[in-house]
């Protein structure tokens, strides 16, 4: 390990990219995840730390919030804040990039970060062999936005608490189509089983301005009642399951959402 060492604009890179993939209260030294990048960096699990912490000291989700990071960023960890949000396309790719790069991830594999068990290099089963330049460049921008909205929601369905990963989908507020300035925001995701995941992109749910379920008519009118309350009576009206210090969606993304839909506001 090299002592005092400053930080590159390629280790911010890949240090942002990993802030934005754990939670607030994990960027500790003894996290799985950051004691690993710390190895392939040549630095300290406690520099990696502090550095993650000086991050949040810039993220407005925080600050919003009244959460404060660790104070003491660098001019470098400022201009590269702005450079990874003004051009999230750009960036998100590059730090991907990168961290392939470190961890040694071939073309036929993932790279994917669990807050539990750190970076985890996956078989990546998307048809890697025949993509051209432009799907794999989106098919990571997606991977990144899905590990991103997963650990936000501590890989649990948000209607339900379902929490095996490979039901889970990280569901677009704002469609990754028609929004492409959002499409790798974490707030314009919400972590859903692909039963709801599959509802909230047809309208047939969403959530009010208080992040409580809302059912839409249709839905009530055209599911069997036993299938219907089952599945989705039993959660009208109950909050997203968020975990403490989480980055809640954003509620202009879900006011979009509703008016699309035509729903109607909970009364309280």
């Amino acid at each position: 390990m090299t002592a005092g060492r400053s930080w590159t604009r390629d280790e911010l890179l890949v240090a942002l990219n990993l802030y934005h993939k754990l939670p607030f209260g994990q960027l500790m030294s003894t996290n799985t995840a950051i004691e690993q990048l710390a190895v392939k960096l040549g630095r300290t699990p406690s520099s990696v730390a502090m550095k993650l912490s000086n991050m949040a000291s810039l993220d407005p989700i925080h600050i919003q919030r009244g959460v404060s990071g660790l104070p003491g960023a660098s001019k470098l960890d400022r201009q590269v804040w702005q450079e990874y949000h003004a051009a999230p396309d750009e960036a998100v790719v590059e730090s991907e990039e990168r961290l392939r790069d470190l961890f040694g991830v071939a073309a036929h594999e993932a790279l994917e970060v669990r807050p539990d068990v750190g970076f985890q290099v996956i078989e990546d089963a998307s048809g890697v062999e025949t993509e051209t330049r432009t799907t794999r460049v989106e098919r990571t921008k997606q991977q990144y936005f899905r590990g991103a909205v997963l650990n936000n929601y501590a890989r649990t369905c948000a209607v339900s608490g379902l929490r095996q990963p490979e039901l889970l989908v990280a569901s677009h507020i704002l469609p990754w189509a028609r929004f492409p300035k959002h499409r790798l925001d974490v707030r314009n995701g919400i972590c859903l089983s692909s039963l709801y995941d599959r509802a909230f992109d047809r309208g047939l749910i969403s959530f009010d301005s208080d992040l409580r379920l809302l059912v839409s008519e249709k839905l009530r009118a055209s599911v069997d009642a036993p299938s219907f309350d089952r599945f989705f009576a039993c959660f009208d009206g109950t909050s997203l399951r968020l975990p403490d210090k989480s980055a809640p969606p954003d509620s202009g993304y879900l006011q979009r959402h509703r008016v699309t839909w035509g729903f109607a506001e909970k009364s309280a």
